[in-house]
Parts: structure tokens; C-alpha cells; sequence
């Protein structure tokens, strides 16, 4: 029988539990009564932890609990059979049950009759009535032997099951199937375990950071460290981590940190089901901000939220047992090495198995600067296949040992410089030394964002994830492979002549996260400072500081800003001042945005970033500040279109006839190409208009939309709308009119599923809608979709701000992202009689920062009048929705 007692926990806890009969008599009342104890059980336990309680002793004591209801149901329902047993498995087998986790049972039968299943069944379906999730298999020994010979799961499962009630001598049973040495013999079990971590981390992109992780089976949740006890007791019959401190295995410091990091995480979840109302392992947006307010986590300033606080605190525990998951795991698998194997790399260090040992244990602790150089081994070594996990426990040692004066070793800063300048192939050796600690511990700055978490939609990694991927970014520019992805990256990168300035900037340019401030302007004071440290010269300095600070220059002005416009490119040309700065600006700007989330990166800003670049180095190269005239710009760009029209065999004469009626914007804002196809589609239609033309691939890296027709009232609203029903992403809209007031609207689009170009089969459709919706405008409405899952929580006011250009006004719109916002404020526009010029419609996660040139009904900028009704007519259709 179980040996645990209900547990006397607090006057919030039932004091008396109700013996269950069988069903019959008086079974229903005796059920409702069981029912309300197993509730006013739970309740009890939530105010307990809501009163501070520890998760994990309160979760023992349900477990407790649970146990005494079990023994008394089997009683109830079976009596006291010599041949069947109930065994608690899993998380329950191991004594803990967390408020809304499965109690896993396993029934133990020695022989089957009829009466003993029926009784079983009633035993069953009395826990389900009276509330208590179960998972349930019912087995004969032989039956458990096959399956735990088959499947790993199940043999694990019975190292944690764990007696509850009925015949004691059936244990012998699983005991039996436990020692029989062919049933996962230690070496099969440890690479089944492996391969089974792999498996599973593979679905979480092998990082611990992710926005909503899961804390049980991601990288470094609670399944490691229940990997860890099964491997010990497997491998070296211990059955936790004293044990292993006892064998050596782990030092005292170790285990500590591993049961900190336990508590962290026993903590999170225990919060997280009280708060989810069910079984939930994933820290969903659903449940971050009210967990952190459960569990003390309040808000410092903007940039350091309270949700944000208790995610580094989760962040922080995960990062620990992974780390200390993986020294464990090869010291396991170290038990199969050869010792034999064994040879000398130089002086310090030596390979034993494709491992890399020190020669001197203390040399860590006796030349600091040697823990960076065991990562330039590994990297002039590509037989060693890793660390011995007796080296990775001397790395974590000295790290600990040296403490702040890693950060102001002059030998270590050195040797930093030294890998650093290696170039890219440095980057391998940056990232391992992330995962054991050794950077957050040279560079202090980076310790403060460590596990570091912004709350949004945009970044979907931890500050000090997203560094390490920018940096794997930047290496990856300099791979062969890369020239076709990234053609412009990949020659700038194999060209730069001191490739460790491009690296510092990565490390450092969202070092200051977090700190209340400018994030840019307080990072390039920690990037001087650390150049200075490091004795970098003046102008190497300088390049590192200047990127930090204008590390987000170049996005801005490609996404915010009509980079068409020689001005703005002028300005650009201007803050960078000269090539090399804007080669790595470049590089540091693409590697940025793919390493802060893949799914912001697509042709559309391939080609913006590509178009900005190309235009900042003519301006350089030009050695001037003036920006040609207008007019000669664009009779500059009329002769090349006309030209290339020409030689195709078009009318001189009909291409005129057409050009009389653009603008000379026309040929300011359009490409070339986009200028000549223009021309192509209208002479194609001989008069007749709408012209609807669709370029599936443009030379802007996007779908080309071009409408041509008699202008009206609300047209850009029916194209929105049309576009949000097929579901197209407007990257750039051009809205100009005609000298015969006609429109002449053109519009950069993606697949706003895929972010891609649109197939050839989309861009068919996409002409048919629009043909379709210009001669039914009325039926043009926007689709009627709700917030994603992920959006309703990231919504905040629209804030709409208005401002005069020239002739025209510009509106700025910063807002949460949601289904149909360019169609609803297109919309808008067409309710206060407003004219669209120009749009630019830029997505940062979440948030959307959208900017459009408008007009009133007389083409002139929008007085206040006509401000106040558009403002009003934008906030109708967007409000604060949740």
C-alpha cells in the first residue's frame, strides 16, 4: 500500500475525506461529496501558493492527497484483490501533481476474470465523475515487458511508477522488467534519450527563447531535467542529484543551481494552470501578463515591463538547465568512450574520444585568457567533436572564480580581439562561448539582457538569442552559398578588411535593451568604452561606435521614406558620409532584420535595402550635395524609356500620344522598367479603359498592380478592399493623376500568406478581381476577419499625426496591426472626401507605421477642418479593438 498520509497543510485544505462506496445505495451523494472535497482541495492549494506557498511541496501534497482518494476508491471497488495493483506513473509517479495535471495510473493484473473488470471499470469511472483527469492502462506483466521493450516511453514510465494500493508483491513485477539487462541496455537507452531531445527540441527551432515557450518540453523545461534523473538512474543506479553529487558527477554549486532552476520553473507552472484553468505547458501571450502580476513581476518603466521581468526570470532557469543538461549528457555518453583514445593538441589542451580536455586542470583558473582559447582549438581542430564534460564543469568553475575581473583582464580582452579577428569563422566560437556564459561574463552589458525578452510581436527572440543570430547572419554573408540569397551581402563581406569591427558592432548594437533609454545612444557608449578597454585604434573605434548608434539608419529610412526621392537619399548619404561606413551599415541592417524574426525578411525589403545602397554610394561617389533638378531627372528618365520602347518596335508618335497624360511625377517616382510597362499595358488597350495590368515578379521584388482609369470618388478604397479580400500585402502604393484626371495607381504587393511574390495562377485572379470590382465598386468590401490569436494582445490606440509637404499634407498612422486596417482607413478616406497621393505601409511585428500623402477635394493640403473629420473617420473604423 501507499505509504503517504494527507498532509495537514492549512485550515484552507479539507480536513476529512469522504469514504466513496460503490455504485449503488447512496454512490451519487457519496460522489457530490467527493467531488466537493477533491475542490475544496484545490482551492485550498491556490490560495496556499497565492499566499506564497512553495509549488513544489504544495504540488507533493496534492499528490499526497490524490493518493489517499485512490487507495480509498480501490478499496471501495475492488476490496483488497492478491492479484491486482495500482501504480501511480509519470510526473504523479514521481510524487508531484501540479493543479490541473493528468494523474497517470497503471492497473497491474496477474490474471483476468470478468468480475475484477467490471470492478475496474467502476473504480475508473468514479475518478472521471468526481472530476479527476486520468490517464489509464490496464496490463499483466507479460503485456508491460513487450511494450517496454518496444517503445522507450513506456519503459521509462515504469522507473517512475511508484505503488498506490492493492497486492505489494506485483512491484516485484515491474522490478523484474526494470533489471532485465536486454530491455534498454544503459548505451541504448542513453542514444534513444538523445534522439528523443533532438526530436522534440527540433519543434521548438532548438532555442530556448521563444516568444510563448513551452516550460515542460521545451530546451531546457522540465523535461530535461526529468532526462537527467531517468540517464542517472539508468546509467549509474542514482536516482537523483544528490546522488550525483555523491558520485561526483556534479559539484554541490551545480546541483543548487539545477534545484533553483527547478523551483523557478515547478513555480511558473503551477501559476500558469491556476491561471489557464487546465493543463497548459505553453506560456502563451494569453497568460504572460496576468502570471507576472500573480507571481510579483510589476512594471519598472516602458522598456522594462513587468511581463517582461518574469519571462527573463523563466528565460534565466531554462538557459541554466540546458546548459548544465548538456554537461550532464556528455559526461554521460562519456562512459562509452574509448580511453585509450587519447593525444596531445598542444601544450594546453589535449582530445580524448574527439574531445577537448585540459592538460592542467587549473589552467583556467591560472590564465583566464585560456577559456577563450580552448574555442580557437576547437575551431583549428575539426576532428574534436566537442567538450568533455569535466571541461565544461572547469569553464562554468573559472567563470565563477574570476568573477568582474573577467571583463577587465587585459590578456582576456586580447584574446577576444584576437578570435574576433578571425572573421567570420569566429562566430561558431562566439556562440558556444554564449551557451556556457563566457560572454555575458566578459561583457557585462550583455549579462543585463541576457534572457531578455521584448514584448511584442516583432521580436521573437530574447535579446542575447537575436545578438548570436545576427552574428550567425554575418558569417553566413560570407559563405559560398550565400552569393545567390544575398549577392550584394556576400560581396561586401568578402571584402571588408577588418571583418572584427562588423562583428563588435553585431554584439553590441542591442546591448543596451531595456535600460529606459535610447537603446542606440547608451550602446555606442558602451561600445567606445569597451574599444577603449580593448585598445582599438581611434578610427576602428569610431566605425564600431557609429554603428551602434545608427544600427536602425538605414531600415528606417528604406521602410519610412520615399527612397526614390533624391533628398531623403541625399540626407541618408550625409549621416553615412562615406563607403565604408554604408557597406557595413548594409550588412549590419540585413543580417539585423533576418536575425530578429525570418518572416520580416522578403524580396520587397531585399530589393528597398538593395535600391537605398545603390543610390547612398552613386551620392558618395559623386562627391556632391546638390540633387538634379526635377525636371531634368525626369526628362532623363523619359528619354531611357522612350528608347527602350523604341528598339521594341513601338510608335514614337503613340508612345507621346500616351505620355501626355502622366505627370511629371511619373517619371520622378517610377523605375524605368515600371515606366515602360506602364506605357505597354495602356497601348495595349487602344483607348479603352480600365487598364489592369499585373506583373507577377517586378523589379521591385514584389507583385506590380497597375490601374489605370477615370478617376473617382473612393477608387483606392475599392482597390483595398478588393486586395484584402485575396489577401495581398500592400508594400508601397503610388496613387497619381492624370492630366485628364484619370488614375494612375500603382501598387507593390505580396502574398500576405506567404510574403512572397504572387504565383502566376494569383496574379491571373488578382486582374479579374480588380477588373471585376472597377465595374462594381459598391460590391468591393473588405473581408470580415478577427484578430489573430497573437494581435488581440498586442492592441493599442491608433495615434494619427498630420503634417504639411509642400502642397500636400502627409499623414503618419502608428497602429496595432489587424485584418482589413488599409482597407478600413482607405475607407476613411473616401468618407472625408480625401485624395491618396502616395502610401507607404511598413509592418514591425504587431505594429504598423503607415504613411500617406493626401489632398483635399481641391488638391491642396487639408485644412483643419478636413484633419479633425479624417482623424474622427479613421478612429470609428479602428478604435482600440480587443
Amino acid at each position: 500500500m501507499s505509504t503517504t498520509v494527507l498532509p495537514s497543510l492549512s485550515p484552507l485544505l479539507p480536513a476529512r475525506l469522504p469514504l466513496p462506496v460503490p455504485r449503488s445505495g447512496v454512490a451519487g451523494e457519496a460522489r457530490r461529496a467527493l467531488q466537493q472535497w477533491l475542490a475544496d482541495l484545490d482551492r485550498g492549494l491556490a490560495r496556499a501558493f497565492d499566499e506564497g506557498g512553495d509549488a513544489g511541496v504544495l504540488a507533493a501534497r496534492r499528490a499526497a492527497a490524490i493518493d489517499n482518494l485512490l487507495e480509498h476508491v480501490w478499496v471501495a471497488s475492488l476490496g483488497e484483490p492478491r492479484d491486482a495493483a495500482l501504480f501511480a506513473c509519470g510526473g504523479y509517479g514521481r510524487g508531484l501533481l501540479f493543479p490541473h495535471s493528468d494523474v497517470d495510473l497503471l492497473v497491474l493484473v496477474d490474471q483476468g476474470d470478468a468480475g475484477r473488470a467490471r470492478a475496474l471499470e467502476q473504480f475508473l469511472a468514479t475518478l472521471w465523475d468526481i472530476g479527476l483527469k486520468i490517464g489509464s492502462a490496464v496490463r499483466n506483466a507479460t503485456q508491460c515487458r513487450e511494450l517496454a521493450a518496444a517503445d522507450l516511453s513506456v519503459f521509462t514510465s515504469l522507473m517512475d511508477a511508484r505503488l498506490i494500493a492493492g497486492d505489494a508483491s506485483l512491484q516485484r513485477e515491474v522490478e523484474v522488467i526494470l533489471e532485465a539487462p536486454e530491455l534498454w541496455p544503459p548505451r541504448a537507452y542513453l542514444e534513444a534519450r538523445i534522439a528523443e531531445r533532438d526530436a522534440r527540441h527540433a519543434r521548438f527551432d532548438d532555442t530556448t527563447y521563444q516568444l510563448e515557450p513551452n516550460l515542460k518540453d521545451g530546451p531546457g523545461g522540465l523535461r530535461t531535467l526529468d532526462a537527467l534523473r531517468w540517464l542517472a538512474r539508468r546509467l549509474l543506479g542514482e536516482s537523483g542529484f544528490d546522488g550525483l553529487v555523491r558520485r561526483g558527477w556534479l559539484d554541490p554549486a551545480e546541483r543548487d543551481t539545477l534545484l533553483q532552476a527547478q523551483a523557478t520553473l515547478w513555480r511558473i507552472r503551477f501559476a500558469l494552470h491556476l491561471e489557464a484553468g487546465r493543463p497548459e505547458e505553453r506560456l502563451l501571450f494569453d497568460y504572460q501578463r496576468a502570471l507576472a502580476r500573480r507571481l510579483g513581476f510589476e512594471d519598472e518603466h516602458s522598456s522594462n515591463l513587468g511581463v517582461e521581468q518574469f519571462m527573463q526570470s523563466y528565460f534565466r532557469a531554462a538557459t541554466q538547465v540546458e546548459r548544465l543538461g548538456v554537461q550532464l549528457t556528455e559526461r554521460f555518453d562519456e562512459l562509452f568512450d574509448d580511453p585509450d583514445d587519447c593525444h596531445r593538441l598542444n601544450a594546453d589542451f589535449a582530445s580524448r574520444a574527439g574531445r577537448l580536455t585540459l592538460v592542467d586542470p587549473e589552467l583556467f583558473i591560472r590564465r583566464p585568457q585560456a577559456l577563450i582559447e580552448i574555442f580557437v582549438v576547437r575551431l583549428e581542430h575539426t576532428e574534436v567533436v566537442g567538450l568533455a564534460a569535466e571541461t565544461m564543469r572547469r569553464i562554468h568553475q573559472a567563470i565563477a572564480h574570476h568573477g568582474e575581473a573577467l571583463a577587465d583582464s587585459p590578456e582576456v580582452l586580447a584574446a577576444l580581439i584576437d578570435l574576433l579577428r578571425r572573421g567570420p569563422v569566429a562566430v561558431d566560437a562566439l556562440w558556444r562561448m554564449n551557451r556556457f556564459g563566457l560572454l555575458t561574463a566578459m561583457l557585462p552589458p550583455l549579462a543585463r539582457v541576457f534572457g531578455r525578452m521584448q514584448y511584442d510581436l516583432f521580436h521573437v527572440y530574447t535579446v542575447d538569442e537575436h545578438t548570436m543570430r545576427v552574428l550567425r547572419n554575418v558569417a553566413r554573408f560570407a559563405e559560398p552559398s550565400s552569393a545567390q540569397a544575398f549577392p550584394l551581402a556576400h560581396q561586401l563581406m568578402s571584402g571588408l578588411p577588418k571583418p572584427e569591427l562588423l562583428l563588435l558592432a553585431a554584439l553590441f548594437h542591442d546591448i543596451a535593451k531595456g535600460r529606459g533609454g535610447d537603446h542606440s545612444v547608451l550602446g555606442e557608449m558602451d561600445a567606445r568604452e569597451f574599444c577603449r578597454r580593448a585598445e582599438l585604434d581611434a578610427d576602428d573605434t569610431e566605425l564600431v561606435a557609429w554603428l551602434v548608434r545608427w544600427h536602425l539608419l538605414m531600415s528606417e529610412t528604406a521602410q519610412r521614406r520615399d527612397i526614390t526621392d533624391p533628398l531623403v537619399v541625399q540626407r541618408f548619404a550625409n549621416e553615412v558620409a562615406d563607403w565604408e561606413r554604408l557597406d557595413h551599415l548594409y550588412l549590419l541592417t540585413v543580417a539585423d532584420i533576418i536575425g530578429t524574426s525570418a518572416k520580416l525578411w522578403n524580396s520587397w525589403k531585399d530589393r528597398l535595402l538593395r535600391d537605398l545602397y545603390t543610390s547612398a554610394h552613386y551620392v558618395l561617389r559623386s562627391d556632391s550635395e546638390a540633387t538634379p533638378h526635377a525636371s531634368v531627372r525626369a526628362q532623363s528618365t523619359r528619354d531611357q524609356a522612350m528608347a527602350r520602347l523604341i528598339s521594341e518596335g513601338l510608335d514614337p508618335a503613340a508612345i507621346e500620344t500616351v505620355w501626355d497624360d502622366f505627370p511629371q511625377a511619373s517619371f520622378l517616382r517610377h523605375k524605368l522598367a515600371q515606366i515602360c510597362q506602364q506605357t505597354r499595358a495602356i497601348l495595349r488597350a487602344d483607348g479603352a479603359v480600365p487598364v489592369v495590368d499585373v506583373q507577377p515578379v517586378s523589379v521591385r521584388g514584389c507583385t506590380d498592380l497597375f490601374v489605370y482609369a477615370e478617376d473617382r470618388p473612393g477608387l483606392f478604397a475599392t482597390i483595398t478592399a478588393t486586395l484584402d479580400r485575396l489577401r495581398f500585402s500592400v508594400m508601397q502604393a503610388r496613387i497619381l493623376n492624370s492630366r485628364h484626371q484619370r488614375a494612375l495607381d500603382t501598387f507593390l504587393l505580396l502574398d500576405a500568406d506567404t510574403q512572397a511574390p504572387a504565383s502566376a495562377e494569383r496574379a491571373v485572379e488578382l486582374q479579374h478581381a480588380i477588373e471585376k470590382a472597377l465595374r462594381h465598386p459598391a460590391a468591393a468590401k473588405p473581408a470580415r476577419r478577427g484578430l489573430s490569436r497573437h494581435q488581440k494582445y498586442f492592441q493599442s490606440p491608433p495615434r494619427i499625426a498630420f503634417s504639411t509637404v509642400g502642397r500636400l499634407t502627409q499623414l503618419a498612422l502608428v497602429s496595432s496591426d489587424r485584418p482589413g486596417l488599409l482597407a478600413a482607413v482607405a475607407q476613411a478616406f473616401e468618407e472625408a472626401g480625401v485624395n491618396v497621393h502616395d502610401a507607404r505601409i511598413a509592418t514591425f511585428g504587431e505594429r504598423v507605421e503607415d504613411f500617406f500623402m493626401v489632398s483635399g477635394g481641391d488638391q491642396a493640403a487639408l485644412d483643419l477642418t478636413t484633419q479633425e473629420s479624417l482623424l474622427h473617420a479613421i478612429l470609428a473604423r479602428l478604435g482600440n479593438r480587443r
